[in-house]
């Protein structure tokens, strides 16, 4: 006999997380209407059959096992506006993506329930945010990239993938980027990149193939979670290149995978060798795929959310 998949309900926060998430064994619950975080299966995305749109005035009639928020607004707006009082006893997970944006040490979660779980995306998270009562795991990062997704860095220059860094500034390492590119060739991809003289966005789907070409990536984020699109460019092959802060040093061992430094006139240096040197940025890439193969395989990804939730839910019953 076969077991009933989960039903899930969650909203439609981060895009390419909530792609990979859906790979879980789950039946995943979108709402779907007005504002942010109601997007439903928006375009862009090859969503699988697991993955319903519900209208938001239907929400209150669905059959779930659990309630997965992933934004603030979620939690203490949108619960009480979208779900029955029965939804709102059922077992609730928060996902957590960022780090403290507040105090970076002495920031209490919104959250403080022990009734509830709470599941960091790093261990860099769970270390800075202050949980409260309510129990946290990390759950790694999972991601996809076509198998045929070959480097070959024939660029001799880096790639760069930050949406809309001209307005999230120094957080995003607006700064690091435009002193670098000073000096070394780099050309920028995503959301409002064209004002800063980029290349504009490349679809999730031909990203991957995209950024191969390039001879390595770079990663100027101060801080925040680790990106998503810092574990596909290495499970693409990308030798990495960026800021030695958050889970950024975990991810990337100098030499290796590689470099990570907090001098940006290192990492210039580091980059000027990658650029002369196509045959060592090949080493690293080969070392950089293998990491990302073992650290940030969707079928681990998968694997852990089914044990996460499934637990969870079975403890809550």
């Amino acid at each position: 006999m076969t077991q009933r998949k989960l039903r899930v309900l969650t909203w439609h926060i981060h895009g390419n997380y909530l792609y990979y998430l859906t790979q879980a064994p789950f039946e995943f619950y979108l709402p779907k209407g007005e504002g942010e975080g109601y997007g439903g299966r928006a375009p862009g995305f090859a969503w699988g059959e697991n993955v319903h749109d519900v209208p938001v005035d239907e929400v209150k009639d669905l059959e779930l096992d659990a309630i997965l928020f992933q934004h603030r607004k979620n939690y203490e707006v949108d619960q009480y506006e979208i779900l029955s009082e029965a939804q709102r006893r059922l077992p609730k997970i928060y996902l957590e993506h960022d780090p403290p944006q507040e105090h970076p040490t002495n920031t209490k979660h919104w959250v403080d329930d022990p009734a509830m779980l709470l599941v960091h995306v790093t261990d860099f998270n769970r270390l800075m945010w202050d949980n409260n009562r309510t129990p946290a795991i990390v759950i790694d990062h999972g991601v996809i990239v076509p198998d045929d997704v070959i480097y070959t860095g024939e660029y001799p220059k880096g790639v760069v993938v930050v949406n809309n860094i001209r307005k999230r500034g120094r957080r995003l390492g607006l700064d690091v980027f435009e002193k670098i590119r000073e000096q070394i060739p780099l050309d920028l991809v995503g959301m409002g990149a064209t004002e800063l003289g980029g290349l504009g966005e490349v679809p999730h789907d031909k990203l991957p193939a995209f950024v191969a070409k390039y001879r390595f990536f770079f990663n100027p984020i101060r801080y925040t979670s680790l990106g998503l699109s810092v574990c596909e460019a290495m499970m693409a092959g990308l030798p990495m290149v960026g800021l030695a802060t958050t889970e950024m040093v975990t991810a990337v061992e100098n030499g290796k995978t590689g470099y990570v430094e907090t001098d940006a006139d290192k990492l210039i240096e580091r980059m000027r060798y990658l650029i002369d040197n196509p045959g060592h940025a090949k080493e690293l890439s080969q070392n950089a795929r293998h990491y990302a193969n073992q650290r940030f395989g969707i079928k681990r990804f998968g694997r852990d959310w089914q044990l996460a939730i499934g637990r969870f839910v079975e403890n809550v019953r």
